[in-house]
């Protein structure tokens, strides 16, 4: 067993064994995949495969399961990454912007950085002027905003989640 920081709070995990990162990415490729699917994949019987899932859930190594669904075909023809600068980063005034963030539907994703800006936020929009009232309305009016920097997302070449096991299972073959 080992800490692991997750969402600002220690959890104890177990020690991942090739059989659970096998688990770990091919959910992450399919996570709607029978039981029983994934353990014909991963090589063991159905049973401990669900007890393996079950504990990679409770230990936070699997936060969820999502559909990927596509923006544009929904209708939101509009993604822009702003990026923020805000007048004060006490730790105070960090937590209240991340918690006005998450407040804004149209802000899908919310990183802090390290450098000139504090954060940069992946918006969607159904149009040009949605985004637009959201960035003069909220955004660029919410207390302790310095400045905001958007760039238009023209078209995406790569859109994948999750980690890349590959590379996790490259270095785990290295000598130490």
């Amino acid at each position: 067993m080992y800490g692991a920081i997750t969402g600002g709070t220690t959890m104890p995990r177990h020690v991942l064994d090739q059989i659970d990162r096998q688990i770990l990415a091919e959910l992450q490729g399919n996570g709607r995949m029978t039981n029983v699917e994934l353990a014909r994949r991963v090589g063991i019987s159905a049973p401990p495969c669900l007890r393996r899932v079950r504990a990679l859930e409770e230990t936070g190594y699997i936060d969820g399961y999502h559909a990927h669904v596509n923006a544009r075909a929904l209708g939101f023809e509009v993604q822009v990454f702003a990026m923020v600068s805000l007048q004060r980063q006490a730790e105070a005034d960090l937590a209240a912007f991340e918690d006005r963030a998450r407040s804004w539907p149209l802000v899908r994703e919310c990183h802090m950085l390290n450098g000139e800006i504090d954060f940069i936020l992946k918006c969607v929009a159904p149009d040009l002027s949605t985004f637009q009232s959201f960035l003069t309305g909220e955004l660029t009016a919410a207390e302790n905003v310095a400045s905001v920097k958007t760039s238009l997302v023209i078209r995406a070449a790569k859109d994948v989640p999750g980690v890349p096991f590959e590379v996790m299972e490259e270095r785990l073959k290295q000598p130490a």
